[in-house]
């Protein structure tokens, strides 16, 4: 699995734990080892921006999605794509919106960076949350995935 992560935020993050829930994600879902994924950490400036021109939102977001192309993502084992790495797409996070969400949950920044980034993740693989249905789906797994990955780190 090949995650490129780049902090261009200006807040301090430990990219490394960004990168192991991501890797940790894409495994559970069976994403074929060869996937590419890009994580981006931004200012708010930069992200209300993002959310202003592709979601058509005011301010800023936490977490924007980008997949590259979704003919191209191997959902498992019973899809056959070829040798071809599949190019996930981008997932931007704003720490400084995930801090402010972060203190209103009661838990720390770094596990609001992790609960985005594994949102972000369930986006690029389909996943959505705008009907009810789909957002029970889709919150349900990522807090499935998200307590899977906490209890192997303390393994």
């Amino acid at each position: 699995m090949s995650i490129e992560i780049a902090n261009e935020s200006g807040v301090q993050v430990d990219t490394d734990s960004v990168l192991a829930v991501a890797r940790y994600a894409l495994d559970e879902m069976g994403v074929n080892p060869l996937a590419e994924l890009s994580v981006l950490l931004v200012d708010i400036d930069y992200m209300t921006e993002l959310n202003h021109r592709w979601m058509g939102g005011d301010g800023p977001t936490d977490v924007l999605a980008f997949p590259m192309d979704e003919g191209s993502v191997d959902h498992g084992p019973g899809e056959v794509n070829g040798a071809e790495p599949a190019l996930l797409g981008d997932i931007v996070l704003c720490p400084e919106v995930a801090a402010k969400q972060a203190a209103t949950a009661g838990h720390s920044a770094a596990d609001e960076l992790h609960l985005l980034t594994v949102h972000g993740v369930l986006h690029l693989l389909g996943y959505d949350h705008a009907e009810p249905e789909e957002e029970r789906e889709m919150f349900e797994l990522q807090a499935r995935l998200l307590s899977g990955w906490r209890a192997a780190r303390t393994q």
